[in-house]
């Protein structure tokens, strides 16, 4: 009787190990709403959120199987050092952008505690659907990832050595969030690329390869190599860009976006055969400004440099433009920054885009030099007024000014065709000039222009 009893206790526990070692190495949840490459369906899809434990559980699991073959991966995903840039922002330039930037914005390191991990594969979308961070990996053709997420959510990618070719569409698609970043991880070299015609999403033309809806952020500590047919990237909110390397080729505009574009840092090389950096609205002229703090910018475009629809300031970074225009805008102001132009039209041209502005080129600082091409170009072309207050402007070309209102100088140094001066001369039409200095002229004060240049905030500021 006891020998009977002894097994019956035995076979008991012998099925709960089995029932127990069923469970562990079933399917995990948590595992498949972490979309990796393991899916078997067309579309990867991240739409409920997980609680802390099972996201933790989910990014452990998929970094111990990706990262089976390298334990060192596997750490820098489990343990993030946190790395933030600092902004050199003003807010006493025609833009206040005293707190264009916040700190999220600025950190160039993804916290990837609980974090998802996609790996692509060819011909599978993936859709992410709530907050969080994923992390992007491997090489792949006709990927799309798709994010269309809850109007306060921010939702980070971080690219660690993902390669995607697309042939019609977006490599990456924000339909909708409150902001998306776009992070390049340590060391790794990440490329997106579309080589075909894009096709429309509906009322949608969505013509870039990284397309957004909404707010976008580009940082990191990687390269992020940009391959278009059509734009490189676009926001049709507002584009930051904070660090990381950039690389973009495309044939439109290389960087565009409706609300702003706002730069602290980052090395940017472009090649595009209309714009390197565009912000217009097409519904609101009073929007689409451009602000750069930071960063080095090479720009060969067959259009512009840097066009803004209202503003475009610049308080620092270093710029090789060649370009048919260097830097438009209907209120141009320079307070510090590197600045060479090489240009076939006008080096910097304040034209009437924004009834938000009166047209205006101010120089407060900074090094610019100038080389115009023959013909009728101009250094510095403003359809208004044209302040010079500071820093050295080195202009070698037939005309070195061009202005319809008036000129001013109070301070900085000029010049021309390698001879120091301090007038400012007037490219008449037809060719001729004439001298056009005014020590003392006031100007035009316009609405946002204040008599010394400077300007009031005007909506600009964090999001």
């Amino acid at each position: 009787m006891l020998k009977k009893l002894s097994a019956l206790i035995f076979t008991i526990m012998f099925a709960a190990s089995l029932a127990a070692c069923n469970t562990s190495s079933g399917d995990n949840p948590s595992f498949v709403l972490s979309g990796t490459a393991d899916a078997t369906a067309d579309e990867a899809t991240v739409s409920e959120p997980q609680t802390t434990a099972e996201k933790t559980t989910a990014a452990e699991t998929t970094a111990q199987e990706e990262a089976s073959s390298d334990s060192d991966e596997e750490i820098s995903y489990t343990q993030t050092e946190q790395v933030i840039s600092t902004a050199n922002t003003t807010s006493n330039g025609i833009i206040d952008a005293s707190d264009l930037f916040t700190e999220r914005d600025l950190t160039q390191t993804a916290d990837t505690y609980g974090a998802r991990i996609f790996t692509v594969s060819d011909n599978q979308n993936i859709s992410i659907t709530s907050a969080g961070v994923y992390i992007i990996k491997g090489d792949a053709s006709n990927v799309t990832i798709t994010i269309d997420a809850g109007d306060d959510d921010k939702v980070q990618l971080l690219l660690d050595g993902v390669s995607i070719t697309n042939s019609g569409s977006p490599c990456v698609y924000v339909k909708n969030a409150d902001k998306v970043f776009v992070t390049t991880a340590s060391g790794s070299v990440n490329s997106l690329s579309v080589t075909g015609g894009f096709t429309a999403d509906g009322d949608t033309n969505t013509d870039a390869v990284i397309f957004s809806k909404d707010d976008l952020v580009l940082n990191g500590l990687g390269t992020l190599n940009i391959s278009s047919t059509d734009n490189g990237i676009t926001s049709k909110d507002d584009l930051k860009i904070t660090g990381g390397t950039i690389n973009i080729d495309c044939v439109s505009d290389a960087l565009e976006a409706n609300d702003s574009i706002a730069v602290s840092d980052g090395s940017i090389t472009i090649n595009s055969q209309k714009d390197g950096l565009h912000a217009e609205n097409d519904e609101d002229n009073s929007a689409g400004f451009v602000y750069i703090c930071g960063g080095s910018f090479k720009i060969n475009a067959s259009s512009d440099g840097i066009q803004a629809t209202t503003a475009a300031q610049i308080d620092g970074g270093t710029f090789d433009i060649n370009s048919s225009e260097g830097i438009e805008a209907t209120f141009v102001q320079i307070n510090g920054g590197t600045i060479n132009i090489s240009a076939s039209d006008d080096g910097i041209n304040g034209s009437a885009k924004s009834s938000a502005y009166n047209v205006t080129v101010e120089i407060n600082g900074g090094n610019i030099t100038i080389n115009m091409g023959q013909g009728d170009t101009d250094g510095i072309d403003s359809n208004g007024n044209l302040y010079i207050n500071g820093g050295t402007i080195n202009i070698t070309g037939q005309s070195p000014f061009d202005y319809d209102g008036t000129a001013n100088k109070t301070g900085g140094t000029i010049i021309v065709n390698g001879t120091q001066t301090d007038t400012i001369t007037n490219q008449m039409m037809g060719g001729g000039m004439m001298g056009g200095q005014m020590q003392n002229g006031n100007g035009m004060q316009g609405n946002n222009q204040m008599p010394n240049g400077s300007g009031t905030q005007n909506g600009f500021g964090r999001r």
